[in-house]
């Protein structure tokens, strides 16, 4: 099961009100028009759900379900948009959630029942359309790519949020496989790359042993084949091109490829300007490049977005925009207003993993008052907390910082 759950971080946001809608049972097949007005529905409604605005996107996958009931797409993305709710409701919403360096918090919380059962009812909706139109036509594409692409929304919501990775590996092996045949099929059709793309690389990052079980189990790998095709699904128009480019984000910052990352991110910024996270993740980003004004000025960007947002926050969110803010100040040297900060992160709510980061930065603070036993308190405890946490990159920065003093 991919580390790399890039499809994560499609449609963040909160809010959702999940439909209630009865599906229907016997669809007929949709006129011209039908067909061409529910592929606009759901463009408009990954617009709206990339720009934050959840219960329009729905509404809008709601009624493009009314306008062609037999295209499983529609039903394929609404039960993405619940999935990433219950994400969401977790607190897992940038990069640093999907790069494998900090222990995750998401899958420990059981969903509400009723919302379970709608990405239920959506998903077996998608996966019984998409088997229909792949026994009427064993030979086309786009039939193998529908298949694929709903088991690997049923895979991830297994491994994300009940917390299953093996018992997804059946899916997972259905996801992979159909997807590779909608390519061989048709070598054009490089929206079905991205969920073969995302195996391939994350299996090539995994040791020796489980490669080897991988391969067994039918995944192939591959690091720059996988990056390759996520890259070519990325630039292709499709209903998981923006969703590509999301993958891209934490791929190339696992890669310490920043100025490429930020440039997908900015992309995004033009495309989605409601997406308040965007600027959080520019942040991120720029101080893993230790680009820290560049860092500064994003995050305060962001925050001036988040005052004047009025819709839900996730888990965590208030906490990671001061903790951004924090550390940004911490590498220009302003330290009376970045401690406020960072303290003020240490009483909001947030995954354990961010408040090892904050004693860190606060560590920094006390080196750069001249307080040295202070700031060897601060790095004990963040040495503590981020070993825990399995947060190894905090971890090895304080080991340094407790043998030479920040400056």
């Amino acid at each position: 099961m991919p580390r790399v759950r890039g499809l994560a971080l499609f449609l963040v946001a909160a809010g959702l009100a999940i439909p209630k809608n009865a599906m229907p049972q016997a669809p007929t097949e949709a006129s011209g028009s039908g067909r061409t007005m529910a592929a606009a529905l759901r463009a408009r409604g990954l617009e709206l759900g990339y720009n934050l605005d959840y219960e329009e996107a729905l509404a809008a996958f709601d009624q493009a379900i009314a306008a062609d009931p037999t295209d499983p797409a529609a039903h394929r993305l609404a039960a993405a948009t619940v999935w990433i709710h219950a994400l969401f409701s977790q607190g897992a919403i940038t990069a640093d959630d999907y790069l494998g360096q900090a222990k995750s918090d998401v899958a420990r919380q059981p969903v509400e029942p009723e919302i379970a059962a709608t990405f239920q009812r959506h998903i077996d909706r998608a996966l019984s359309l998409a088997e229909q139109r792949l026994r009427a036509d064993a030979l086309a594409a786009d039939a193998h790519f529908q298949v694929g692409a709903a088991y690997g929304y049923l895979t991830t919501y297994k491994a994300t949020i009940e917390g299953r990775v093996v018992g997804g590996l059946r899916t997972a092996r259905r996801a992979y496989s159909e997807n590779e045949r909608a390519l061989t099929l048709d070598p054009h059709r490089r929206d079905a790359g991205l969920t073969v793309g995302i195996y391939r690389y994350t299996i090539s990052t995994l040791s020796a042993p489980l490669r080897l079980l991988a391969g067994i189990a039918g995944f192939g790998g591959g690091r720059e084949r996988g990056l390759r095709l996520i890259e070519d699904a990325a630039a292709y128009p499709s209903d998981t091109q923006t969703n590509a480019r999301f993958t891209l984000i934490v791929i190339y910052n696992r890669e310490q490829r920043y100025d490429a990352a930020l440039q997908v991110i900015r992309e995004l910024q033009q495309a989605y300007p409601r997406n308040r996270l965007l600027w959080l993740e520019a942040a991120n980003t720029a101080l893993r490049a230790g680009r820290y004004e560049a860092a500064r000025r994003a995050v305060e960007d962001g925050m001036k977005r988040v005052a004047g947002d009025p819709r839900a926050r996730a888990y965590g969110e208030d906490a990671r925009w001061r903790y951004g803010h924090g550390a940004a100040l911490v590498g220009v040297h302003e330290v009376a207003l970045a401690e406020t900060e960072l303290r003020k992160v240490l009483t909001l709510p947030a995954p354990e993993w961010l408040s090892g980061r904050a004693h860190k930065e606060l560590g920094k603070i006390a080196d750069l008052s001249g307080d040295r036993a202070q700031a060897l308190h601060e790095y004990r405890t963040a040495s503590r907390i981020c070993r825990d946490q399995h947060d190894s990159p905090c971890a090895d920065e304080v080991d340094r910082l407790m043998v030479a003093r920040y400056r």
